[in-house]
C-alpha cells in the first residue's frame, strides 16, 4: 500500500540539504500545510524508507517539544532546574516562533487578527524549553560534528546530553557548537534549548540618559534581537522566542577551507580588464602542508576561464591575477549582472579532492561620492558608482517580510518577484530587521539589485560600555565575513536614524553623535579589517562633524529620510529640499478591502470610527501602535484621512470609496516622489521609498500588503521606473516640462504623444533621444489652470510604454478622478 511522503530541502552554500524526510496519512493534510511552509517542498509516492541525511549535513528541522513557564525571580537555566517549575507542553515546530505554536495549539487566537496580538503581553514574561532527541550520525573518526544554529532568538542556554555547551546571547548571527565528543555511541542524544525573557532580562542592565528612552528603544538598547520586536511603526509589538532559523549537524573535515574572500580591486570597462584577488584560509594539520596544491578556477557559464594552480606551504594564502575580457556586475539597466562560478580546491598528488570551496562571485568595483554637508552654494555629493559608471538609484526600503521571521525563507521568492517587476536597483535593508540569509542576497546578485546594508541598530543611542561593544564587534564580524562575497551589497551602514534621534529628546542639549563609539569605531574597525573593498557610512542619515560645525541644520544633509508633517506631497517640504539623495519617504494607502476583512473581526471591518473623533480600536492596532499601552501612538489612520483631504477636499464614507481615494493619494505622491527625483538626475541621485511589502497585517505606507495584495501605488510607481521612462514635471516659467531620462550605458530613441484623456486633444507630440545614463527635455505644454489628466504614450525602441500627469491644482472631485482612472487602462493582477 502507498504512503504519502514528504521531503523538504533547502540550499545553503550552493547545496541542496535535506531538512525533513515525514511519513504521513492522508488524515494529516492540516500537519501537511504545516510542513509546506518550508523553503522548498516536494510530494512523492514511495514504498521505501529513506535515511534522512544529505551530505555533511544532518537536519535537525521538524518537529520539537516546546515547554513554557512564567519566569522565576532566578530564571531557569539548566534541565535540573527545570524540575522546580510548572511548566506546560506542546508540539513545536523548527524553524518557529513561539507564537505559531501557540496558535497551532489552540493556546492563543490567531495574533494576525484584530487585536489577538496583544494575547502575546503575557508571554513576554515566559521561559521556553526546545527540547528533541536526535540519533547520533555516522561519521569518520577525524570528522568533527558541530551542533549549528542559524538563528536562536535570543537569550539562551544550550544542552546537549545534560552538558551546557553554549550561552547564545544574540538573535542576528549564527552559532555553532563542537559537540563532537558529547555525542552518546548507540542511543539518541537528549538537545534543549531553554530561553529567558528578553524583556525580563532587560532590566539588569544600566541605561545612561543618551537616546531615545520610550517604548521599545528603552527594553531593546542592550538586547542583540530585532529591533521591531518590541513594536515599531510598522510592525506589532511581538517579543518573540525560538529558534527562528535552521538547526542541522554538520560533519566537518580535518582539511577544509574557513575563510575565503573574492575581491575586485579595479576594473578597466572599456578594455575588459579586471584585478582580482583571492584570500583563503585552511583548517590543516600541519603534516599535510607542502603536499598539496591549490587550484583557482573561474567559470562563466559552465566555461573556465582562469585557472592557476598554488602550492599549499602555509594555512592561509593570497592569489592576485588580472583578467581579460571581463564581463562586469552591473545593477539593473546598467548592463547583464554577470556572475562567474569561483572555485577552490585543495588537491593531492593523485588528484583527490581535499577540500573545496564554491561561490558565485561578480566582478565589479563600488564607491559613494559624498561630501559632509550640501548648501545651494556648495551642492555637494551623494552618489553611488559601479565600476566607475554613476548610479541614478530607484528603489525601496526592505523591512521585514514577517514579523514572526521563521516563515521569511517561505516568503522570499514571491516578495522578490515583485521587487523586481517593479525594477528596483536597490534595496536599504533597513536597521530595525534581522541580516537576511544568502538566498535574499543571491536573489539580488542575480538580478543586478545593489544592496544598502544597515547594521540592526535603530532610532537610539545604544550603550557605550566595552560589553555591549565586544557583541557588536563579534555580530558586525559575523555579519561581514558571512556576506561580504555578495556583489549585490554596495554599502555597510552603521544603523538607521541613530544620529537623529539625539535631536528627538535631547536636542537642546547639541549632543554631537560623532563621539559615539559603536558606529563611529567598533563597526568600521572591523569592515576596515575585513571588507576594504566597500564604502561605510556611520549613520542613515549622517550627522558629519562638517554637519555640526555648520550648525546641524538638517537642511544640509546630502541624504535625508523625508517624512516631515506628511501633509500634502508637492508641499515644499519635499520640492524644497538640498539633499541629493533620499532614502526613505512614504505616504499611506488603504490595503485592498478583501485584505481589511482578513485581518480584522468581521464587526471592525466598518465603520473604521465611532462618533467623531474615537477610532475603531482594531483599526488602531493595525495602524500600529508600538505598545498598547504606549503614549507613543502614531495615529496614520489620521494622516490617511488628511492626505485624502488634500487632495480631494472630503472624505468619503463608504468603504470602497474610501480605499479607493486613499489608494489613489498614495499612488500619485509616490509616483510623484520618483519622477521629481529622477527629472534633476544627477542633481538629486537616488529615491529609496517606503516601502514594498508589509511584513505584517497593517495599514501602512506599503504597497502591497501582507497578503501579496498589491496597492495602486504598485502599478504607478512601476510605470515610473522603467530603465528609461518619460515624464512631466509641473510648471516652471508657465510650461509643463516633458522630460526623458535614460538609466542605462546606450543611447535611447523614441517618440511620444501627450494628450488630454477627456478631450482627446493632442498637446504634443514629437522625437526624442536620450544620452547615455542621462536624461533630455523632450518638450514643454503651457501651464493650464484646467483640473484634467494627460496620458503619455511614448516608444522607446520597440516598447510602447504609457505613463499620465494629473494637471491643476488641488484639490480634486474624487468622482472625476476616477473616470480618469478607468481611461487609464491600468491592469491590476
Amino acid at each position: 500500500m502507498y504512503k504519502f511522503y514528504t521531503i523538504s530541502f533547502s540550499m545553503r552554500k550552493g547545496r541542496f540539504y535535506l531538512n525533513e524526510f515525514k511519513t504521513l496519512t492522508l488524515q494529516t493534510s492540516n500537519k501537511m500545510n504545516r510542513i509546506f511552509s518550508t523553503s522548498v517542498s516536494v510530494l512523492v509516492f514511495l514504498s521505501i524508507s529513506i535515511v534522512a541525511h544529505c551530505g555533511n549535513t544532518v537536519s535537525l528541522n521538524g518537529e520539537w517539544t516546546l515547554r513554557f513557564w512564567p519566569q522565576p525571580e532566578i530564571p531557569v537555566t539548566s534541565p535540573e532546574a527545570m524540575r522546580n517549575v510548572k511548566y506546560e507542553t506542546i508540539p513545536a515546530r523548527v524553524p518557529g516562533n513561539v507564537e505559531l505554536d501557540l496558535t497551532a495549539a489552540g493556546v492563543i487566537n490567531n495574533p494576525m487578527i484584530g487585536n489577538n496580538v496583544w494575547e502575546m503581553r503575557k508571554y513576554e514574561a515566559y521561559q521556553w524549553c526546545y527540547e528533541r532527541r536526535f540519533a547520533t550520525p555516522d561519521r569518520k573518526q577525524d570528522q568533527k560534528v558541530f551542533l549549528w544554529f542559524g538563528g536562536i532568538d535570543c537569550l539562551a542556554d544550550v544542552w546537549l546530553n545534560g552538558k551546557k555547551i553554549g550561552s547564545p546571547e544574540n538573535m542576528l548571527i549564527e552559532h555553532a557548537y563542537d559537540i563532537t565528543d558529547l555525542l552518546e555511541k548507540g542511543k539518541d542524544n537528549e538537545l534543549q534549548v531553554i530561553i529567558r525573557s528578553a524583556v525580563i532580562e532587560s532590566q539588569n542592565y544600566l541605561l545612561s540618559p543618551l537616546g531615545v528612552k520610550s517604548g521599545a528603544n528603552i527594553e531593546s538598547e542592550n538586547i542583540r534581537k530585532a529591533p521591531h520586536s518590541y513594536g515599531w511603526d510598522i510592525l506589532p509589538r511581538l517579543v518573540s522566542a525560538g529558534l527562528w532559523r535552521n538547526v542541522e549537524l554538520q560533519i566537518v573535515d580535518p582539511i577544509r577551507f574557513t575563510n575565503v574572500f573574492w575581491m575586485t580591486t579595479n576594473v578597466d570597462v572599456d578594455a575588459g580588464k579586471a584585478r582580482i584577488t583571492v584570500d583563503y584560509q585552511l583548517k590543516i594539520p600541519f603534516a599535510e602542508l607542502d603536499k598539496h596544491n591549490a587550484v583557482i578556477t573561474l567559470k562563466r557559464n559552465g566555461k573556465e576561464v582562469y585557472k592557476a594552480v598554488q602550492l599549499l606551504y602555509t594555512h592561509a594564502m593570497r592569489h592576485a591575477f588580472t583578467l581579460n575580457n571581463t564581463e562586469f556586475w552591473w545593477p539593473r539597466g546598467y548592463g547583464d549582472p554577470a556572475l562567474y562560478e569561483a572555485e577552490l580546491t585543495l588537491v593531492n598528488n593523485n588528484g583527490t579532492v581535499l577540500a573545496s570551496d564554491k561561490k558565485n562571485i561578480g566582478i565589479r568595483t563600488v564607491a559613494l561620492d559624498y561630501t559632509e554637508i550640501s548648501t545651494p552654494e556648495n551642492p555637494g555629493e551623494f552618489c553611488f558608482k559601479v565600476n566607475g559608471e554613476k548610479i541614478f538609484v530607484k528603489g525601496s526600503n526592505w523591512v521585514p517580510i514577517d514579523a514572526l521571521h521563521s516563515r521569511d525563507a517561505s516568503l522570499l521568492d514571491g516578495v522578490m518577484k515583485m521587487a523586481v517587476d517593479i525594477n528596483c536597483n536597490m534595496l536599504r535593508c533597513w536597521g530595525g530587521n534581522v541580516y537576511e540569509d544568502h538566498a535574499f542576497y543571491n536573489i539580488c546578485d542575480q538580478n543586478g539589485i545593489l544592496i544598502w546594508q544597515d547594521f540592526s541598530m535603530g532610532c537610539t543611542i545604544y550603550p557605550q560600555n566595552d560589553e555591549f561593544a565586544e557583541k557588536v564587534r563579534k555580530e558586525t564580524e559575523s555579519v561581514v565575513l558571512k556576506l561580504r562575497n555578495h556583489p549585490c551589497i554596495a554599502l555597510w551602514a552603521g544603523n538607521n536614524e541613530n544620529d537623529a534621534s539625539l535631536d528627538w529628546q535631547l536636542k537642546d542639549l547639541n549632543i554631537d553623535p560623532n563621539k559615539e563609539r559603536i558606529s563611529r569605531r567598533v563597526i568600521p574597525e572591523v569592515i576596515y579589517e575585513f571588507d576594504p573593498t566597500r564604502p561605510y557610512l556611520p549613520s542613515s542619515p549622517y550627522y558629519t562633524p562638517a554637519y555640526y560645525a555648520a550648525g546641524a541644520d538638517e537642511r544640509t544633509l546630502p541624504e535625508r529620510h523625508l517624512w516631515g508633517p506628511r501633509g500634502y506631497y508637492k508641499a515644499s517640504f519635499y520640492t524644497d529640499v538640498n539633499a541629493h539623495f533620499v532614502s526613505e519617504i512614504g505616504y499611506h494607502g488603504c490595503p485592498n478591502r478583501e485584505s481589511l476583512e482578513k485581518m480584522f473581526d468581521k464587526d471592525f471591518v466598518y465603520p473604521w470610527k465611532k462618533g467623531t473623533f474615537e477610532w475603531n480600536d482594531q483599526w488602531q492596532t493595525k495602524a500600529s501602535r508600538e505598545h498598547r499601552y504606549s503614549m507613543r501612538t502614531i495615529n496614520r489612520n489620521s494622516l490617511m484621512i488628511n492626505q485624502i483631504k488634500e487632495l480631494f477636499g472630503d472624505v468619503p464614507t463608504d468603504l470602497d470609496e474610501f480605499i479607493f481615494a486613499s489608494q489613489t493619494v498614495q499612488a500619485e505622491a509616490k509616483k510623484f516622489f520618483v519622477e521629481f527625483w529622477r527629472m534633476s538626475k544627477f542633481d538629486r541621485t537616488g529615491i529609496l521609498w517606503w516601502n514594498l511589502r508589509d511584513g505584517w497585517p497593517l495599514i501602512s505606507d506599503a504597497v502591497t500588503d501582507y497578503y501579496n495584495s498589491k496597492k495602486l501605488a504598485y502599478y504607478y510607481i512601476k510605470q515610473v521606473q522603467y530603465d528609461a521612462c518619460v515624464m512631466i514635471g509641473d510648471a516652471k516659467e508657465g510650461h509643463h516640462p516633458i522630460v526623458a531620462v535614460n538609466d542605462t550605458r546606450t543611447e535611447k530613441k523614441g517618440t511620444v504623444t501627450v494628450r488630454d484623456i477627456d478631450t482627446k486633444e493632442i498637446l504634443f507630440t514629437g522625437k526624442f533621444v536620450i544620452p547615455v545614463n542621462g536624461k533630455a527635455t523632450v518638450g514643454v505644454i503651457p501651464q493650464t489652470d484646467k483640473q484634467s489628466m494627460w496620458l503619455i504614450e511614448y516608444t522607446i525602441g520597440d516598447k510602447k510604454l504609457t505613463n499620465h500627469y494629473l494637471a491643476g491644482k488641488a484639490p480634486f472631485k474624487l468622482k472625476d478622478y476616477r473616470e480618469w482612472y478607468k481611461k487609464l487602462g491600468i491592469r491590476r493582477d
